[in-house]
């Protein structure tokens, strides 16, 4: 038999630890303090940087972002010796210091790089950057004196659903908040910044379990996260006073993201490596040009966009059963190769057919330009509109568009993840011929992951096409399909969150860090070895992928199969 431990005993357990340095708590309530006044003071000589950090008690946004980390650290202290001990039972407050101290110590270095290399070198960094620096130094070295303790289960931890429920509100809102700042930053340093506080406060939160805490409270409210998440890229246009720049990197952030999410059918969840997929995309994008009202399409059948969007879509499924059903027979590299060529393929047909080496079907090369706005039921994606005083323009209309779509994609990659197909799925992943051996259609449903992976990105084509009031074959090039699969690997093969998530990175960072430019396939090189190092299952990985990468974690093994009976539970 084993023992089983009370509340009390666990409780008494949690507070067990190592004598650490007594000098440890009060040197990191003077690291919160040295910040803070630090953030007050004037950082920087030169007004005309970094959005101003020059003036004595008025700090600055990136100041701002100093004093909430150092009241984050405030509160991990409270947690490890003061009020707030019971939750210190819970949370690796030891751990979260030293992540924060080091983070924000990081960050201060960052900033008087930043206004060396802004202005005319060190000398013009006033003392208060050299203040907060040493408070965040103090913090990481109090962090580092502090003992580990033994923690109580954060699976365990079940507070009151009204709490929960509340906590991810806050998160929510917290994205919604921190992703308006950081698009309205037009320095490309305050941006760079800006993220690097983002993911310190991310990596000590998720090493003190906090981020934990929150996956488990989101399993039992998938409902309400999902429908916080929404209402949150609901408010999201709101927030950008009419910018067209950042609407625009959103709905490309968009676009990218549902076409992602088709090929994680194909790779993530069928395994399939597809190097050609943005042929896919293009497919319905061309569909879409040749039916609008552009004075350069070439057919002369005009239908509503719905039926387009329909048409669209089942062009680019119609594609992906061709490829398909010849190539399935071959698999791994020898798959690869063959949709790479296919990728290629479409881009010189889509070149071709102008009426000289085929029939003139897209203007080869030129592609359809001056592809008109949607109209839909009397509402004209081209026009201003302004809701509750703030102006909405062009591409906020196309963002709420693209919003219904990614919400349908979700959902249809949600429901095939679910059911016998996904499962199916999953097992041709894992074991094509264990799969086969057991009954299941191996290539009926990988034929299907085709289907379905082509059909959702023929959707997101039509839409692109009037958004970008163009197509043109050099718009469908390898590079894209390689950038869809590294979103892919990035976020988390199988995963929602993880895909989006990835979307958003490698659609983000490249516009807003354009002084990057010409380093931009180095750096994108360069994090994927660091994600393959590091993370292999990705950002966002699901607890089975975590599974394959690491074998040896007992806790987690034991974690997806009560997982696995759960959901037949439920069945």
């Amino acid at each position: 038999m084993t023992d089983v431990k009370t509340p009390v005993d666990q409780a008494t357990a949690g507070a067990v630890k190592k004598p650490g340095k007594p000098i440890a708590w009060p040197l990191g309530l003077a690291g919160v303090a040295l910040v803070i006044v630090g953030s007050f003071l004037s950082w920087s000589y030169d007004g005309t940087i970094l959005n101003d950090l020059s003036i004595n008690f008025y700090p600055g946004g990136l100041q701002i972002l100093t004093i909430v980390g150092a009241l984050l650290a405030l509160v991990l202290l409270l947690a490890e010796k003061g009020p707030l001990t019971r939750l210190g039972s819970w949370l690796d407050a030891t751990l979260g210091l030293r992540t924060l101290g080091a983070g924000l110590s990081l960050y201060m270095v960052l900033i008087l790089v930043a206004i060396g290399t802004e202005s005319a070198g060190l000398i013009n960094v006033n003392p208060g950057a050299y203040v907060s620096l040493v408070g965040a130094l103090l913090i990481a070295v109090s962090g580092w004196l502090m003992p580990l303790r033994q923690l109580r289960d954060l699976s365990e931890a079940k507070l009151p659903g009204w709490f929960e429920i509340l906590a991810i509100a806050v998160l929510m809102a917290a994205i919604l908040f921190v992703a308006a700042y950081a698009l309205g930053l037009q320095d490309a340093w305050s941006f760079i910044l800006c993220l690097v506080f983002v993911a310190v406060v991310a990596v000590a939160l998720f090493r003190t379990g906090v981020l934990t805490w929150l996956g488990f409270a989101s399993q039992r409210h998938k409902r309400v996260l999902t429908l916080a998440a929404f209402v949150v890229a609901f408010l999201f246009p709101f927030t950008q006073n009419g910018s067209d720049a950042n609407m625009s990197i959103a709905n490309q952030v968009l676009i990218f993201g549902a076409t992602a999410m088709g090929l994680n059918i194909v790779v993530g969840l069928a395994g399939l490596l597809d190097l050609g997929y943005v042929a896919f995309l293009g497919a319905g994008a061309y569909t879409a040009a040749v039916l609008s009202n552009s004075a350069f399409a070439t057919v002369g059948w005009k239908p509503p966009f719905l039926v387009v969007m329909l048409v669209g879509a089942s062009v680019a499924a119609i594609l992906g059963l061709i490829i398909g059903t010849p190539t399935l027979r071959v698999s791994g590299d020898y798959l690869a190769i063959v949709t790479l060529g296919f990728g290629e393929i479409f881009r010189f047909s889509m070149g071709n057919l102008d009426g000289n080496n085929g029939p003139n079907l897209t203007n080869g090369p030129n592609g359809v330009p001056g592809i008109p706005d949607l109209k839909v039921g009397g509402f004209d994606f081209g026009k201003d509109h302004t809701i509750a005083g703030i102006d909405l323009g062009r591409f906020s209309n196309y963002y709420f568009l693209l919003l219904l779509l990614i919400g349908f994609v979700i959902l249809v990659f949600a429901r095939l993840n679910n059911s016998r197909i996904g499962r199916g799925w999953v097992a041709i992943r894992e074991d094509e011929k264990a799969a086969e051996a057991m009954g299941v259609n191996t290539f009926g449903l990988k034929l299907l992951a085709f289907a379905v992976g082509a059909f959702l990105a023929g959707l997101a084509g039509t839409i692109k096409a009037h958004q970008d009031a163009a197509v043109s074959p050099d718009q469908y090039q390898f590079l894209e399909s390689a950038f869809l699969l590294a979103a892919i690997v990035l976020g988390g093969m199988g995963t929602i969150a993880g895909v989006l998530l990835g979307a958003t990175i490698l659609k983000l960072l490249p516009e807003k860090l354009r002084f990057f430019s010409e380093y931009r396939l180095l750096l994108f090189g360069l994090l994927l070895v660091l994600m393959m190092r590091f993370r292999p299952e990705g950002l966002v990985a699901s607890k089975r992928r975590q599974l394959e990468f690491h074998e040896e974690d007992e806790q987690l093994a034991v974690q997806v199969e009560e997982e696995r009976l759960a959901v037949e539970e439920a069945r």
